[in-house]
């Protein structure tokens, strides 16, 4: 009986790892693009914290200096980092290739393109056959093709957009503001705030060009809106945009590069006068719950419930940012906390997964004027 008992306590720790490995990665390097000075306080570029999922905790890691890495994107595999490197001054920026130890958080450059503008956005497909610039300043869209070292190519197809939006203090000529591609990775979404469109591209990782008008080419947002960022429910079958400048978050219901509205709403309150800025969007993993950020003068999180079979979303609630100019923020893989870049520090918010609520944890990340944050799983 004795030995019984003895067999049944050595087996328990590896049934309990076995269990454990199945829920997926609980440790995370957290890449944090900044925008970048000269002052002593100012960014240097790209950051790298330890992200344990376990206990929401963060330790610093490393840093690679490069300018305004406004924008980050990193592989499927976690080897390569791609930074876009936005400068609004001139309206010309570039895009950096980095070298990613995921054991150190060691980002070691690699090579850089010029960019036809300024940058705003990147992003990867997952066969690591192409990045996509949205250059906000320029208003065009570029495909820099990827070299097994993880290396950038030069530019081979680069998408023009021509025209103006109604507020010609912020839309006298195109912004493309961001790209993303569907789940299914057959098509990419590009939002275009300066002509209030969202165009749509079939995708073919191989081709070049890669990218040829889909059969609809575009939708248009409300005039004025301004749309910026865009997420999929995880079954693809819903699509939302944030607009900028309205501060409105748009429901579509989305089939094989084909998106026809559905609902409209406001991030803020009929009786709001302040200045809106909304800013990023995502799903919880669960898929029951939408965020979004609102600058400005808001400086707010706001969530909705998503409605499992409609993909229509109600209200649930608002929350201060604790921060100034909450450009970009992430839900970590495990669904549990909510991480969010403002002027002066990442503020760390747990997820009651059952309401969609929040409830902050007082550890900030002390990093100057985060404005992108990403995670790749070191486990």
């Amino acid at each position: 009986m004795k030995k019984l008992l003895l067999v049944i306590a050595l087996a328990a720790p590896l049934i309990s790892s076995a269990q454990k490995s199945k829920t997926g990665p609980k440790v995370f390097d957290l890449l944090i693009g900044t925008y970048t000075g000269n002052d002593a306080n100012a960014s240097k570029g790209i950051y790298v914290y330890r992200f344990y999922a376990e206990r929401g905790e963060t330790a610093y890691l490393n840093e690679v200096e490069t300018d305004n890495p406004s924008f980050l994107t990193p592989t499927e595999d976690g080897q390569f980092v791609y930074a876009v490197n936005e400068n609004n001054a001139d309206g010309t920026g570039g895009v950096s290739a980095f070298k990613f130890d995921k054991k150190t958080g060691v980002l070691t450059p690699i090579n850089k393109q010029k960019t036809k503008g300024s940058p705003a956005h990147i992003s990867v497909d997952k066969a690591q056959k192409n990045v996509f610039v949205s250059n906000y300043g320029g208003g065009n869209l570029q495909v820099f093709p990827l070299n097994k070292d993880g290396s950038l190519g030069e530019a081979n197809q680069t998408i023009q957009d021509v025209g103006k939006g109604p507020d010609l203090a912020r839309q006298n000529e195109p912004h493309v503001h961001s790209a993303f591609l569907s789940p299914d990775e057959k098509y990419l979404v590009v939002s275009d705030l300066g002509l209030d469109k969202i165009n749509f591209y079939r995708y073919k990782a191989s081709k070049v060009p890669a990218l040829t008008p889909a059969d609809v080419p575009f939708i248009a947002t409300a005039p004025g809106s301004g749309p910026r960022h865009t997420t999929f429910s995880a079954d693809g079958k819903f699509m939302y945009n944030v607009q900028e400048m309205k501060a409105t978050v748009t429901a579509y219901t989305y089939d094989n590069g084909k998106a026809k509205e559905i609902q409209t709403i406001d991030m803020m309150p009929g009786n709001f006068s302040g200045t809106n800025g909304a800013a990023d969007i995502h799903i919880s993993p669960d898929g029951r719950y939408l965020y979004a950020t609102n600058r400005g003068t808001a400086n707010l999180l706001v969530i909705f419930a998503v409605d499992q079979v409609t993909g229509k979303l109600s209200p649930v609630g608002s929350y201060s940012t604790e921060g100034e100019n909450p450009r970009n923020f992430m839900i970590d893989p495990t669904g549990n906390y909510l991480l969010i870049g403002t002027t002066n520090r990442i503020n760390i918010f747990r997820i009651e997964k059952a309401t969609g609520k929040l409830r902050e944890l007082r550890a900030p990340i002390k990093v100057s004027k985060a404005v992108c944050l990403k995670m790749v799983a070191v486990e």
